[in-house]
C-alpha cells in the first residue's frame, strides 16, 4: 500500500507530535512542512523534510495528497479553504476556526467539494477513550446521572511573554477547556446548555486563569468542569494521561469521573466501581479496573485520516461535529459574560 503524502502547514507547538505520530501510522507519510518562522526550517531539516515559506509555496512546488493546517488559530480556516479548493483533504488543528460562524463556513466548502475535513481532537483516537465509549454505550453505566471533571495545571510565568495569551481568547478556555468539551460530547452526547463562571483573580490578565462550569446533557444528565491554569496541581488529562512526553506524569492520578444508575468508571485508570451484590450506600462497592491498552493517539489520528481519505472509514470527528464543539466552548465565555444560561441549538 502507498503512503498518503502529508503536508504539515505550521512547524510550531504541535509540529513534534504530528512529526511522532506519522512515524508511528502505517499507510501515511509526511512530505514537507510549511511554516515562515527560521525555527520551523530547523524543524523540517530535522525531521528530514523539505521545508517551504508557506503553503502557497507547498502547492506550488509538489501537490501533496493531503494536508494538517496546525497553524495559529487565526489561519486556519484561510488556509484550509486554500487544500480544500484544491481538492486535497485536510485535518486541521483544534479549534477548527476562532468563530462558529467560520467553523461553519469551511465545513460547508468541504461538503460541497466532497473533500474529507477532519479536526484535530486527538483524544478521541486514544484507547482509553475509546473504552470508556463502548462502556458507557454498552450500557455499563446504567442511565448516566454525572460527569465530574477537573483540568487544573499551572503554566509557567514564561508562557505569558506571548501578548496573545494575555489577551481575550488565549485563556484556558478556547485553549485547554475545548479538549474537555469535545470529550464530554463524545463521551455523554450532545449538550443543551451551559452555566459558568470565569475569574482572573489570579494573574489580573485580561483574559481568564479559571472558570466553573455546569452543563446539562441532552440526556438528563448534569455535568461540572473545574478549569484552571494558575493552579499547583496535578488534576488534569494532560499529565495523568501520559499523552504527551513534554509532561511530566504523576502517578495515580485521576482527572475524570463518570457516574450512572448501575455504576461509574474514573479516567485515566479506567476504574470499573459497581455492587457485586446488594446496591446503596450501606453495602460494600468494588473497583475493577478495565483492560487498557497503550497508543500514540496521534499516529491513531493520522492512520485514522488515511483510511478516510482511501474511503474505509468514515470520519471520528468531521468539520461539523468540530464546529458543535467550539460552539459549545464559546458558550462558557458566553454564559460567564452574561450570567445566564446559553441553550445549544439541538
Amino acid at each position: 500500500m502507498t503512503d498518503i503524502r502529508v503536508a504539515l502547514v505550521g512547524g510550531g507547538m504541535h509540529a513534534p507530535a504530528h512529526i511522532r505520530g506519522a512515524a508511528g501510522a502505517p499507510g501515511v507519510g509526511l512530505s514537507a512542512i510549511a511554516d515562515p518562522n527560521p525555527a520551523a526550517k530547523a524543524v523540517a531539516e530535522k525531521a528530514g523534510l523539505p521545508w517551504f515559506a508557506d503553503h502557497h509555496a507547498l502547492l506550488a512546488s509538489d501537490r501533496p495528497d493531503a494536508a494538517i493546517v496546525a497553524t495559529p488559530n487565526v489561519l486556519h480556516v484561510p488556509v484550509a479553504l486554500d487544500f480544500i479548493a484544491a481538492g486535497i483533504p485536510v485535518l486541521v488543528e483544534k479549534p477548527i476556526a476562532d468563530t462558529v460562524a467560520d467553523a461553519r463556513r469551511l465545513s460547508d466548502a468541504a461538503q460541497a467539494a466532497g473533500v474529507p475535513l477532519l479536526v484535530g481532537h486527538h483524544r478521541r483516537h486514544n484507547p482509553i477513550i475509546r473504552r470508556a465509549r463502548q462502556l458507557i454505550r454498552d450500557g455499563a453505566l446504567g442511565r448516566l446521572v454525572s460527569a465530574t471533571v477537573l483540568a487544573t495545571f499551572l503554566k509557567p510565568d514564561p508562557y505569558f511573554d506571548v501578548a496573545w495569551r494575555r489577551q481575550p481568547g488565549g485563556g484556558p478556555v478556547l485553549i485547554n477547556l475545548i479538549h474537555e468539551i469535545d470529550l464530554l460530547r463524545f463521551l455523554y452526547g450532545e449538550i443543551a446548555s451551559i452555566q459558568a463562571i470565569t475569574a482572573n483573580a489570579v494573574r489580573g490578565f485580561e483574559v481568564e486563569d479559571t472558570a466553573a462550569i455546569l452543563l446539562r446533557f441532552a440526556n438528563g444528565a448534569l455535568g461540572t468542569i473545574t478549569l484552571s491554569d494558575a493552579a499547583a496541581a496535578p488534576w488534569t488529562w494532560d499529565l495523568a494521561a501520559g499523552e504527551n512526553p513534554a509532561f511530566f506524569k504523576p502517578d495515580g492520578v485521576e482527572t475524570h469521573f463518570f457516574c450512572g444508575t448501575e455504576g461509574a468508571l474514573t479516567l485515566p485508570a479506567l476504574n470499573h466501581w459497581r455492587y457485586p451484590g446488594a446496591r446503596g450506600w450501606h453495602e460494600a462497592i468494588t473497583a475493577s479496573p478495565e483492560a487498557i491498552e497503550t497508543a500514540n493517539p496521534y499516529a491513531e489520528q493520522l492512520r485514522h485520516f488515511a483510511a478516510v481519505i482511501r474511503g474505509s472509514e468514515e470520519p471520528v470527528i468531521s468539520g461539523h461535529d468540530g464546529t458543535r464543539t467550539l460552539e459549545a466552548t464559546q458558550a462558557v465565555l458566553e454564559a460567564a459574560r452574561t450570567r445566564q444560561p446559553v441553550v445549544l441549538s439541538s
